[in-house]
C-alpha cells in the first residue's frame, strides 16, 4: 500500500465512521427512549443489527468507489477496524457528555426500576441471581461516565475486529479482467 493509498484508507474510513457514529446516537437515542416505551426498544435494537450491513455496504462502496472494484482482505480488513475506531472514538465522546450532563441517574433509576418489578424479581429468584444483580447494579452506580463512554469504545474496537474478519472476506474482490486482456 502506497502512503497515498493509505491516506484515502483513512478518509474514508474517517467519513464512514462518523456515519456509523451517527447511526449508533440514533440506536442509543432509541435505547434511552425506549426504557419507557418498548416501540422505541425495538428501534435501538434493529439499529443495532443493521451495523454489519452498514459497514459491508460502505466497503463496498469504497472498493467500487475509490480502488475501482479491487479490495484484498487485508486491506478491507484494516478499513472496517478503522471505521470501527473513528465511530467509536465519537460515540464515545458522546456517550461521555451524555453520562456527564444529561443522564442526572436515569438510566441507572430505569434499570433499578425494572429489577424491582415483580417478573424481573421472580426470574432472579428463579435463577438464583438476585445478589449478581445487586452487586452489578452496584458496580455501574461507582462508574464515573469516563469509565462507561472508555468501557463502550473498548467494545465497539474489539466489536470492529472481530466482525471485520467476516465483512472482509465477505466484500473482497480481485482485479477483473476481460477476455481482451487474458489474450494480450
Amino acid at each position: 500500500m502506497t502512503p497515498a493509498e493509505y491516506v484515502q484508507l483513512k478518509a474514508f474510513a474517517r467519513i464512514d465512521g462518523l456515519f456509523l457514529a451517527l447511526l449508533w446516537l440514533a440506536s442509543f437515542a432509541c435505547y434511552i427512549v425506549g426504557l419507557s416505551s418498548p416501540l422505541w426498544a425495538m428501534g435501538a435494537l434493529l439499529l443495532a443489527f443493521v451495523t454489519p450491513f452498514f459497514v459491508a455496504q460502505r466497503l463496498r462502496l469504497f472498493r467500487d468507489v475509490a480502488r475501482e472494484g479491487a479490495i484484498s482482505f487485508r486491506r478491507g480488513w484494516g478499513y472496517v477496524v478503522l471505521v470501527f475506531f473513528y465511530a467509536g472514538v465519537l460515540f464515545a465522546m458522546a456517550q461521555y457528555a451524555y453520562f456527564a450532563y444529561m443522564d442526572q441517574g436515569y438510566l441507572l433509576h430505569s434499570l433499578q426500576s425494572m429489577m424491582e418489578s415483580p417478573e424481573a424479581r421472580e426470574m432472579m429468584t428463579q435463577s438464583g441471581m438476585q445478589d449478581a444483580m445487586k452487586d452489578s447494579l452496584s458496580q455501574l452506580q461507582a462508574m464515573r461516565p469516563i469509565d462507561l463512554a472508555l468501557n463502550i469504545l473498548t467494545t465497539n474496537i474489539m466489536a470492529g475486529i472481530l466482525l471485520g474478519l467476516p465483512i472482509a472476506a465477505v466484500v473482497k474482490q480481485g482485479v477483473k479482467t476481460t477476455n481482451r486482456e487474458i489474450q494480450q
